[in-house]
């Protein structure tokens, strides 16, 4: 029997491939384009969409283990939920669900609301899961390394509540740690929430500051402004999307995104090793030399 992840060919999945395919685990990847997505050595590609009841069934049917992440998209919760009762219907009592931080408190922002809704469903059936609760994406800073650089300005509308961001790879790491846990461990073990947030709260000025010290000149804070970011938005993408966007911007400015206290020392105790900061991701982007996609 084996682990199926879901979104493998994304950047959180992916790196979570790469954890699972020296574990000696059968490991299979989930793709809606036969022949796209590179996987390591010794993983299986399984063809499959999760708006497609019949493709999910069959990919569920020969596993033990299932990690499941849904991308932002107008049907996210008929085909998270529509994957959780094929899993169900499938005997799969062994799950990790990619959630976001504050999904219960972000209430009026749709994919926030959506993976509550998700949860919920778990929660209510007793489904044996581990639900992972990430905070923003220090990845997602790739995306505007060009106006850093370009611009001198730091443009995410972050505000000063306090971001603790988290690292993708330290993710993936925690992930594939929990599918292990899970897919190894003889009776289905209980549930459990973990919320994955980086070492630090970080403002909108103190990120600049951060690639003010790694460029060496100033990088100013864009500010809070939402219409511009909205704007910026709209041209990559849906104007739905946008708009999901900029209502969660919102929120961080006025929430903020913070764990619970004692999050860090528990994902630390995971890792084995600290936490990555987001000062170190600064400098690994900066020379690595060229950018790449995230949450």
């Amino acid at each position: 029997m084996s682990i199926l992840v879901t979104g493998a060919s994304g950047t959180v999945g992916s790196n979570i491939i790469q954890r699972l395919a020296s574990s000696g685990a059968e490991v299979k990847a989930l793709v809606r384009t036969p022949g796209k997505t590179a996987l390591p050595s010794g993983v299986t590609e399984v063809v499959g969409d999760m708006a497609s009841t019949a493709s999910m069934r069959a990919a569920l049917s020969s596993a033990r283990t299932l990690f499941l992440l849904n991308a932002v998209v107008p049907d996210e919760v008929t085909q998270a939920l529509t994957t959780l009762n094929l899993a169900r219907e499938a005997g799969i009592e062994r799950i990790v669900y990619l959630s976001v931080i504050h999904a219960d408190v972000y209430a009026n922002v749709p994919h926030f609301t959506g993976k509550h809704t998700v949860e919920r469903m778990m929660e209510s059936l007793d489904m044996p899961a581990t639900i992972l609760r990430p905070a923003y994406f220090m990845q997602n800073d790739e995306q505007v390394r060009s106006v850093i650089e370009g611009y001198g300005v730091y443009p995410m509308p972050i505000g000063n509540a306090g971001v603790r961001m988290v690292d993708v790879r330290d993710i993936a790491d925690i992930a594939a740690a929990e599918l292990l846990r899970r897919h190894h461990a003889v009776d289905a073990l209980p549930g459990r929430t973990l919320e994955l947030a980086g070492p630090e709260a970080l403002t909108g000025e103190a990120a600049a500051s951060i690639w003010s010290a790694a460029l060496h000149r100033p990088i100013a804070y864009g500010g809070d402004g939402l219409d511009g970011f909205e704007q910026q938005l709209q041209a990559y993408g849906p104007d739905w999307l946008a708009y999901d966007m900029r209502l969660m911007m919102a929120r961080i400015q006025q929430h903020g995104m913070h764990p619970r206290d004692g999050a860090a020392e528990i994902l630390e105790q995971i890792l084995g090793r600290p936490l990555r900061s987001y000062r170190d991701f600064v400098v690994e982007t900066l020379a690595s030399g060229h950018a790449s996609a995230g949450h």
